[in-house]
């Protein structure tokens, strides 16, 4: 138990670094490494022993921020449809116009700095950042190139907000 701790103090940085950028808020980070934790020791028995502890525990942080943010969003739906409001909820436009002034990392969606996250800052392999999001190592490649992408436009004063694909 004791190398159990002595692991987890280790991963801490990261799960808060982790989470820091997924949910921009250092007081939400830190309640999303808490429940990260919470979760994996009490399903610590279903844990593959052959598995990498930092990859399960970043997988486990990525499904409760989208799971909140989920939750989140049906929240604020609810709260329109009681409301009467069709404001309540900000357009994809207005959010990116709000973000403006932040980094280019900032611009990218959440599942771009996610990926990029994992693999340049956390130094994952492909194939460790397809366990982690639950993605084919295919769809992580592609996807991680068009981050890339995307991030070097940014930076490069190229495009002011990222491309928003729509699909009918």
């Amino acid at each position: 138990m004791t190398d159990l701790n002595d692991e987890l103090r280790e991963l801490l940085p990261r799960l808060r670094r982790f989470a820091l950028s997924l949910t921009r808020d250092s007081h939400n980070a830190d309640d999303l490494v808490q429940a990260t934790l919470e979760r994996a020791l009490s399903r610590w028995k279903g844990k593959r022993a052959e598995g990498d502890l930092r990859a399960w525990l970043f997988s486990i942080l990525y499904r409760r921020f989208i799971d909140g943010h989920r939750s989140a969003q049906r929240y604020a739906r609810m709260l329109q449809l009681f409301a009467g409001r069709d404001d309540a909820l900000p357009s994809a436009e207005r959010t990116v116009m709000a973000q403006a002034g932040l980094g280019a990392f900032e611009l990218l969606k959440p599942e771009q700095r996610a990926l990029l996250f994992a693999i340049t800052v956390e130094g994952l392999s492909y194939q460790q950042a397809a366990d982690v999001l639950g993605l084919p190592i295919g769809t992580v490649m592609s996807r991680l190139s068009r981050a890339r992408k995307a991030l070097h436009q940014l930076t490069e004063g190229e495009i002011t907000r990222p491309a928003v694909r729509i699909y009918k």
